[in-house]
Formats: structure tokens, sequence, C-alpha cells
């Protein structure tokens, strides 16, 4: 039996690429299957939410990404350039983003044919892992999608012809990503059950066991 699980994804955020490996393994030694659901950052959908926020978090946020990357002994490094644009100091985002928003599409066009998270895997180690300047440079994102086994002209004929329908996936992913339960990312749902947060993981293996989640022959 094959199980399923639905994963919201931003690719601004340091824990959705921390968590890929064991994602990977799992695909690779597990009966599941990932569907990747990529939604925009959360700096995107809801600017005003850092605005609200205890100006604690981001010091804190940059501390934790570090050391957990460290104690799993991942390579890691911020992107250059910020995946998005903004005033970091004043917690002011720009209206025009022209970084996330076409990795974000790619995802999604990627994910229609059931390659998501391949791309993402793919994709987050050229932004995060520290060997990679100008990420969003086109030879750079052709290399994630060659890593990755995809097409690179099919790819760039859906973001040609289909934007508005990536642009309306999407969107639903942010919609039934707050039905799932939850808003962060990366946010893990089996049998409609959400496991936010990489440090959930464990948890999800355990659920999908306890059910008879079996490896792989």
């Amino acid at each position: 039996m094959l199980f399923s699980i639905d994963i919201y994804y931003s690719f601004r955020s340091p824990y959705c690429y921390l968590i890929n490996d064991r994602l990977a393994e799992l695909v690779r030694c597990w009966n599941v299957s990932i569907n990747l659901r990529p939604v925009y950052p959360l700096a995107i959908r809801d600017p005003d939410f850092f605005k609200k926020s205890d100006p604690l978090r981001r010091a804190y946020h940059l501390m934790d990404s570090a050391r957990v990357a460290s104690f799993m002994g991942i390579p890691y490094r911020r992107p250059v350039p910020d995946p998005v644009v903004s005033d970091l100091d004043k917690d002011i985002f720009s209206s025009e983003q022209p970084y996330i928003t076409p990795v974000t599409r790619m995802a999604a066009a990627a994910s229609r044919n059931g390659d998501g998270f391949r791309f993402a895997n793919a994709m987050m180690k050229i932004m995060w892992d520290g060997s990679t300047d100008n990420w969003h440079n086109t030879e750079n994102l052709k290399q994630a999608v060659g890593i990755a086994g995809l097409n690179w002209e099919k790819i760039v004929k859906l973001l040609r012809d289909s934007e508005s329908l990536l642009e309306e996936d999407i969107m639903h992913n942010q919609e039934s990503q707050r039905k799932a339960g939850h808003w962060g990312v990366p946010l893990m749902v089996y049998e409609g059950e959400p496991f936010y947060g990489q440090d959930r993981f464990p948890e999800l293996i355990w659920k999908m066991k306890n059910n008879g989640l079996e490896k792989r022959n």
C-alpha cells in the first residue's frame, strides 16, 4: 500500500530545506509518495504578521535554523539574494517579487506532474547550501531542473503559457493549508492530520507506521 502525504512548502523557509534529506530518504526506503504543495512565504501572504510579532522572533529564527543545520551536519547559508525583496529593518515587503514568484511557480509546474518534491530538493540545495550565489539566475534554475531529471523546455513552456493556472494552484494550496490546520511551513498532512515543522517528522513516521507503513521492496 502506497501512503501519500501533502507537504506545504516555501522556498524561503530554512526548515523546508533542512527536512529535505529526511523526506528523500523516506520516499527512497518506504512506500510513501510526496505531493508538494508550494505556497508563497508568509512575508508575501501576510506581511502584517511580522509587524505584529515579537521583535525577538527574527534573531531566534536565524540562530535556531543555523543550529539545526549544524546539529544535522547539513551545509547551510541563507540564500543570496534573499528570495523575498524587503526592507527587513522596517518589515516592509516589496509589491514586486522577481525572485520568489518564478521559483514558486516552477515548483507548481513540476507538481502538476508529481515531480514537485524532486525539483524542490534540487533547487533548495542550490539556494541554501552556501555553494551558489545568484541562485535565481537562469543557469542555476536550469541546473536544478536538470538535477531533478525534469525537462527545462517543458517547465519554461508551462511558466509562459499557464501563468494564471499556476498562480491559481498556489492560491489553492494556501487555502488548503489553512484548512488543514496551520499556516506555517513545512506543513506535512497525512490522512487529514497536520504535522507542522521539521521537528514533527518523527511523529509523522510514527503515525504512518502505526497505520501499516511498509518498506519498499
